[in-house]
């Protein structure tokens, strides 16, 4: 006798075909899920964030002399005058959204609007716990599309596939 038979290990027990029906279940669950869900996550991240942000920036331009107010009275930017620091952040909140929530150029949007969130924590002394919450938050969703990029569902995947990788 071989020492299998003693042990009653095979690899043909029904207990070995249930793990690899099990292991099966979760491979094709898992390549499911990357297919499909992690596009859906890296979109609904991407359009999140980005109207945070746009809205942010419509706000800024309904009433210009408000604004300007704000970044000369509320808002310490530090280093430059308050209405280039007002012009500069409404552009940023109007235009690096639109990348953000298309894709294009995503890595550069997200990391322009993170520059923009810590400076707008950095600058605005009276932000409430609340509002900290959010900026960390937004901080956290923009450094997922830093690192791991705008996704499968956006054009510069599009763009890649098309043309091939700058390499």
């Amino acid at each position: 006798m071989n020492d299998a038979s003693l042990t009653g290990s095979t690899s043909s027990t029904p207990l070995a075909g249930t793990a690899g029906a099990l292991l099966s279940f979760a491979q094709r669950s898992i390549a499911l899920i990357e297919r499909w869900l992690t596009p859906l996550f890296d979109l609904a991240i991407r359009l999140y964030v980005a109207s945070v942000f746009f809205k942010s920036g419509l706000t800024k331009i309904q009433d210009w002399s408000s604004t300007v107010a704000l970044f000369q009275y509320e808002y310490q930017v530090p280093v430059l005058p308050p209405e280039l620091a007002a012009l500069m952040g409404t552009a940023g909140e109007l235009g690096l959204p639109i990348l953000l929530a298309l894709g294009l150029a995503g890595r550069f949007g997200a990391a322009g609007l993170s520059v923009m969130n810590v400076v707008a924590v950095i600058s605005y002394a009276d932000l409430s716990d609340l509002g900290r919450q959010d900026h960390v938050l937004w901080g956290a969703l923009l450094l997922v599309i830093l690192f791991h990029g705008p996704g499968r569902w956006s054009l510069d995947y599009w763009l890649k596939q098309r043309w091939g990788s700058a390499h």
